[in-house]
């Protein structure tokens, strides 16, 4: 049973949400949070598999909590849901620990397959849009060092140069199967290799492993 806690300024809004879960066989909702505040308290009472983060709230907002929650090593996953694809604080929301990312009108079919998706850890975010997102959302930083002035950043030190190349096309937006067909390999052979990339960079999920990717400057904006 995957536990969801909702977190929403608008009561209609949590209302059709708890409605649509609550359908499924597989999932219950374990409480509602109308601001980040609260949102916080719940998941220290109920430490829901996955919180469904609005962005836009009063007092404390939903990027800032998913930070907090994120911040206590809580095994709970967030995916942010907010009106526009292309919103700015929805990259906000991934770089501060999010596993996902759907607009608020998405098919019932998307929003039930991203929690189950985010619950089992892996990334609600397509490969192909979550390389949209932040390639809009790294034009807006600004320039990065070159590798002669700052060092390599330390979490990619223990990585093999298989598992190197690994997260450069993670970052690239590739998926497993293309990843296995492009490099040789097998699918169950790539899915170790993410594994360890995983472990080995302490990135919760994919999508943080594609903000890694263009953190360190393996991969470039298009």
């Amino acid at each position: 049973m995957t536990t969801v806690l909702i977190a929403d300024d608008q009561p209609m809004q949590r209302f059709g949400f708890r409605m649509l879960l609550e359908s499924q066989d597989d999932m219950t909702v374990v409480g509602e949070a109308s601001n980040g505040t609260e949102a916080i308290r719940l998941v220290d009472r109920h430490h829901p598999d996955v919180v469904l983060m609005d962005i836009r709230m009063p007092g404390l907002d939903g990027i800032e909590a998913t930070r907090r929650i994120v911040a206590t090593g809580d095994r709970t996953r967030i995916l942010i849901v907010t009106t526009f694809d292309l919103d700015e604080y929805a990259y906000d929301g991934l770089r501060a620990g999010a596993s996902g990312f759907l607009v608020k009108d998405a098919q019932p079919e998307e929003l039930l397959a991203g929690i189950r998706a985010v619950a089992s850890g892996d990334a609600v975010v397509a490969p192909s849009l979550t390389r949209r997102l932040l390639d809009a959302y790294i034009h807006h930083l600004p320039s990065s060092p070159t590798a002669d002035q700052h060092p390599e950043d330390p979490r990619l030190a223990s990585l093999t140069e298989r598992e190197r190349e690994i997260l450069t096309v993670i970052g690239q937006g590739w998926t497993n199967t293309e990843i296995a067909e492009r490099l040789h390999l097998a699918e169950s052979t790539v899915k170790t290799h993410v594994g360890r990339v995983l472990a080995k960079t302490g990135a919760r999920d994919r999508v943080q492993a594609v903000i890694l990717a263009y953190d360190t400057q393996l991969v470039a904006p298009a």
